[in-house]
């Protein structure tokens, strides 16, 4: 009988206690490591992005992570702001919101605009909530690209929404959130060349960040049963409970000795082992690299395509837009400097430029040595 559970503990085990109810408002230490975690790889990749848009030195920090509401956000952070909502459509269900300083959103959008980003709007205007939203929305797609690595499932947002927030006032009807609802705080510092050195937050449910973390902690739960379903339960099924729990445990320990006693012999058997002399395989004879690629006869018809590389330039959204007939521009390769040589996008050799009957050709001045460009195959 000592082995028998009580009707009072049979009762915490399908309906749970009022501590396991409080634990579900807070995060472990693992599940904030492991957010933070996520969040570091996702702003990194989102800060290379970053740099692309603005031509500026990007550096975000690794995030700190707090349990907190908006009410209690709003007693400090009176600074104005500008949120970003990012709703994910595919790979998750959920949602995360991030807020910006107001001032950090203008500088952004005049940046992305071909400014220096010195001499800002005063006001905030429909132009600069629909940058940011651009700039956020390149950022996050890129960090979705390391998330469906790191997840091994296809993760894609809907455009996201910019919006103005006062948090100060606690006005964000905008935020899907109520103000005494647990979210969780992943804050980075971000700075942005000489221009912007402040903090950018995130803003997670919850709900959404245990569901988020729950596959990387690796952390399997038994479904809760509902009301209904305890309340439908009979002495009678708590009885058979009690008679499955008392079988499982008796085989559980008949599987323990079995499992013993495979243990035992599994050493027996270790203990009698062939040794023998390592051989390392010889690498004095120089072989030809055609010679080791002995099946190249196979794919020589395949028909490569050849490219020929002028030089590369790289211009803002505002510059290319303004793009007409007449426009030039500038590469980065000096007049008379050799020209890169790719086939299927892989460089082998460089080459200058002559003219074949009416036809432009290229002359083959330096190439890559023969075992790099088999390697580029």
């Amino acid at each position: 009988m000592a082995d028998m559970l009580s009707q009072e503990e049979i009762d915490a085990l399908l309906k749970g206690t009022a501590s396991d109810i409080e634990e579900s408002d807070n995060l472990s230490n693992d599940e904030k490591d492991a957010l933070g975690e996520v969040g570091n790889i996702s702003m990194g990749t989102s800060a290379t992005t970053l740099f692309t848009l603005l031509g500026q030195k990007v550096t975000i920090t690794t995030p700190k992570v707090s349990v907190t509401t908006l009410d209690e956000l709003s007693d400090f952070y009176t600074i104005p702001s500008v949120g970003v909502m990012i709703r994910y459509r595919e790979g998750i269900e959920g949602f995360n919101l991030l807020v910006l300083d107001e001032e950090d959103v203008k500088i952004i959008t005049d940046l992305m605009m071909g400014g220096d980003g010195r001499n800002v709007s005063p006001d905030l205007t429909d132009i600069h909530l629909s940058a940011i939203g651009e700039a956020m929305n390149q950022m996050i797609g890129s960090s979705c690209t390391s998330l469906s690595e790191m997840f091994s499932t296809k993760i894609d947002i809907f455009p996201p929404d910019a919006f103005s927030i006062d948090l100060a006032n606690k006005q964000y009807d905008n935020t899907s959130l109520s103000g005494d609802q647990k979210i969780v705080r992943i804050a980075f510092n971000m700075t942005v060349g000489d221009l912007i050195d402040s903090e950018i937050m995130q803003i997670i449910p919850i709900e959404f960040a245990k569901r988020l973390v729950a596959p990387l902690l690796n952390m399997g739960s038994i479904p809760n049963l509902e009301q209904s379903d305890v309340e439908a339960l009979s002495e009678e099924d708590i009885d058979s409970m009690q008679d499955n729990i008392q079988k499982s445990s008796a085989n559980s320990n008949t599987s323990n000795v079995s499992s013993n006693n495979r243990m035992n012999n599994t050493n027996d058997s270790n203990n009698r082992v062939n040794v023998k002399p390592l051989q390392f395989e010889s690498f004095d004879e120089a072989n030809d690299v055609y010679n080791s690629c002995s099946d190249i006869d196979l794919i020589r018809d395949v028909p490569l395509g050849i490219t020929v590389e002028l030089g590369r330039a790289v211009k803002q959204i505002s510059e290319i837009l303004d793009f007409g007939p007449g426009t030039v521009i500038e590469l980065d390769r000096l007049v008379g400097e050799s020209l890169d040589i790719l086939v299927n996008g892989k460089q082998i050799a460089k080459g200058e430029v002559v003219v074949v009957d009416e036809n432009y050709g290229i002359r083959i001045t330096d190439i890559i040595n023969p075992q790099k460009r088999i390697k580029n195959f």
